[in-house]
């Protein structure tokens, strides 16, 4: 019997963190069942670097986008050049797109701006997309309601039962990755052991949320796409399932939410 495929549904394979052994983080991530990460681009200057990652790993699939964070870099322009890129190379979804209302020093305005014009993208091409939403939840849903899209996933998802289930209606899936392993995140963890796993799909955000078996071996340690077959089987773990019944069940709600005909 074949073993089921992970879906690692937000990896930044391309980052500078895995310049210096990039073949073998890829590797080992097949290596653990990790048959397909999907890559998304942080500002247009990295539309290259992914699609170079992306042609050149096997199961390595794009997602073009402007994160809120990078809003010091992002012009009026790179919008359109979005838009080419999209018609270059059609992406699996618009991210790493949405809101941050963490990090100092970000204009609301200007990050609000970018992220409905790339709703409005979104919506023009018919594609899901991969939100950032840290602490900015309810924000990021009074702009998805104002469009009609395809649904995507609200990724490194943390925010309460009723914010998850306006994400749900909407059409959305939740990401759960590193964050919920860690046994100080009570919140986190019981949204996991909680919601239907039909509404979960598994991520990693390498090089970033290492999960706690690296974090507590040593500070900012690197997270890598191969840490999501434990991560799935932490999942397992908090819910009571079989660790094969959650990877099948999240590859699949990913393969829905994204429109990724796989087996």
């Amino acid at each position: 019997m074949t073993a089921p495929q992970l879906i690692d549904t937000h990896c930044h394979l391309d980052a500078a963190e895995f310049a210096a052994d990039r073949d073998d983080v890829h590797r080992r991530a097949l290596d653990a069942g990790v048959a397909i990460q999907i890559v998304p681009s942080v500002t247009r200057d990295n539309f290259a670097a992914v699609e170079a990652a992306c042609r050149r790993y096997p199961g390595c699939l794009p997602a073009w986008g402007m994160h809120p964070m990078y809003i010091h870099v992002h012009q009026e322009s790179h919008l359109a050049d979005l838009c080419a890129r999209i018609e270059s190379w059609r992406p699996v979804a618009i991210g790493e797109i949405g809101l941050d209302l963490f990090a100092p020093g970000l204009d609301y305005a200007t990050q609000e701006h970018f992220y409905v014009e790339q709703l409005k993208i979104a919506r023009d091409h018919d594609l899901p997309v991969l939100l950032h939403c840290r602490r900015a939840n309810d924000q990021i849903l009074k702009q998805l309601r104002r469009f009609k899209l395809k649904g995507g996933i609200a990724h490194a998802f943390s925010g309460s039962r009723q914010q998850a289930d306006a994400y749900l209606k909407l059409g959305f899936k939740l990401g759960f990755g590193g964050a919920f392993t860690w046994t100080r995140a009570t919140n986190l963890r019981a949204l996991a052991r909680e919601l239907p796993l039909e509404a979960i799909v598994l991520e990693t955000d390498s090089p970033d949320i290492p999960p706690a078996w690296i974090g507590q071996e040593q500070n900012n340690a690197r997270n890598e796409p191969a840490e999501l077959a434990r991560i799935a089987a932490c999942l397992a773990e908090i819910r009571g399932e079989t660790v094969t019944e959650v990877i099948e069940q999240t590859s699949a709600n990913a393969r829905a939410v994204l429109g990724l005909n796989l087996t």
